[in-house]
């Protein structure tokens, strides 16, 4: 069984350039007020349509506060089915440190 991978914000965004799918686990709210572009919300409601919709051999980082919770999301997707998941080191907040200029609001989209 595949594994996921913990992966640091430089390299997620080399892969997010190359057509990764992000997804931000954390609340609706937090998500909502700010968020990686082009991220979208994963929570216990929409999951399973996300799963049965997405390509599951296709790039998936997931993202959340500081990249605790991200790597038990990220098992479970592989335990899934996906073949190629992240982690994001350092979660949105070490993103946003790296990356200002690649945040986003949900008014802004």
């Amino acid at each position: 069984m595949t594994e996921f991978k913990r992966i640091p914000p430089k390299d997620a965004q080399v892969l997010r350039e190359q057509g990764a799918v992000v997804v931000d686990i954390r609340d609706q709210a937090t998500y909502a007020a700010t968020h990686i572009t082009g991220a979208q919300h994963l929570d216990n409601v929409n999951i399973a349509d996300f799963i049965r919709e997405a390509d599951l051999d296709a790039p998936l980082i997931v993202a959340c506060y500081h990249g605790n919770s991200s790597q038990s999301a990220a098992a479970y997707l592989v335990s899934q089915g996906f073949s190629d998941v992240y982690s994001l080191d350092g979660g949105f907040e070490l993103w946003r440190a790296t990356y200002p200029a690649e945040i986003s609001s949900s008014d802004s989209q």
